[in-house]
Formats: C-alpha cells, structure tokens, sequence
C-alpha cells in the first residue's frame, strides 16, 4: 500500500536495536483517515463476508481493529494482557514473547466472546517476530474457531515472522513489509 509506505519513509523513525517508531500516525497518536484507507484495502485482500469477527491484542492494535471493525460492521474483541475481575466464564490463554516489552506476556480472551465455529480475521498495527500473531492464532485453535486470515499494517520481514507463518499455511497480508531499516533508509519488500 504505496500511501502507508510513503507515510513510513516520510514520518517514520528507526531507532537502535531495529525499532521502527511510526507512532505519529499509526500506534499512538492515529491517522484515522489512515486507519479507514489500510481497512478498504484489507477488505480487498480479505473476504469480509466470511468473517465473524475481529481479534487483535492490547494495546497498539486495537485502534486498527476497532476501523477495520466498524468499516465492514463486525465485533471485534482485543486479547487483553492482564486478568480483570470483571472477565466471566473462563478464558482462551496463550503465553507469547513480546518484542516490545522483552518479556514473557499472556494474552487472554474471554470464552464469553469467541466461539467454537467463529470465523475470525486477526488484525494488528505491527509485526515484528510475529509472537503476537502466533499468540492470537493459537487462542483462536483453542476457541475451535476458524482462523481466516491476519491483516497487518506494517511488518518488519527481516525478522522472519511473518514469514513463519507464511510457511505454516496462514494468509497473511501486511500492507508494508520492511526489508531493511536503517537511518535514512527504509527497504521494503516487493509485492508479489
């Protein structure tokens, strides 16, 4: 999606240890015209007729999920990362690393609100090592929902996430993977 890229190159930062900061637009303070142009285009990726419902993860992707959720008039539910008192009925669990935080995070979804059968597209702002998406995918085995597809907005493909799940058969469509990144230069990948 040339007008994601654009928007990475121009206002995106790479900070040390390969972090590619687009919080000016993407993961704190949000484009929300963006957000509703990265929806359409997943919605031409992804038959939104055969999706049930949203999942993403607290917190960063939750403002893309919710646009992508209004845009095409499903629910969508955000695995949260601490147990609330106010969760009934048991919960769909799945222990991840987390690139951001570089610890150990558990990612938890009320059985109240994802069901056996439920056709669910994962939608999330970024990518790095795909532990996130791995987490989420495997929520929605335990739930005996049908995973259609991951959505995602940027990818950082030389970390190789993305590409793992690729290779295990998940259709996956990140709008902007990135190849390289260093200050001043941003590489991203080819579209097949």
């Amino acid at each position: 999606m040339q007008e994601l890229k654009d928007r990475i190159v121009r206002e995106g930062k790479v900070l040390p240890g390969n972090i590619i900061k687009v919080d000016g637009f993407l993961n704190h303070r949000v484009d929300t015209e963006l957000m509703d142009h990265i929806a359409q285009e997943l919605g031409r990726h992804f038959d939104m007729s055969a999706v049930d419902v949203i999942l993403t993860a607290e917190a960063s992707g939750i403002a893309l999920a919710a646009v992508v959720a209004r845009h095409f008039g499903k629910p969508m539910i955000f695995a949260k990362k601490a147990k609330s008192d106010n969760i009934e009925g048991g919960l769909y669990q799945s222990d991840i690393f987390s690139y951001t935080y570089k610890k150990k995070v558990t990612l938890l979804v009320s059985k109240e609100w994802l069901h056996a059968g439920d056709r669910v597209l994962v939608v999330d702002d970024f990518m790095a090592n795909g532990e996130a998406m791995r987490g989420l995918c495997d929520i929605v085995e335990k739930a005996g929902a049908t995973l259609v597809g991951i959505g995602c907005a940027v990818e950082k493909g030389f970390q190789g996430g993305g590409d793992r799940l690729r290779e295990a058969g998940v259709n996956l469509r990140s709008l902007a993977v990135i190849e390289s990144a260093e200050p001043g230069s941003i590489v991203f990948r080819e579209e097949a």
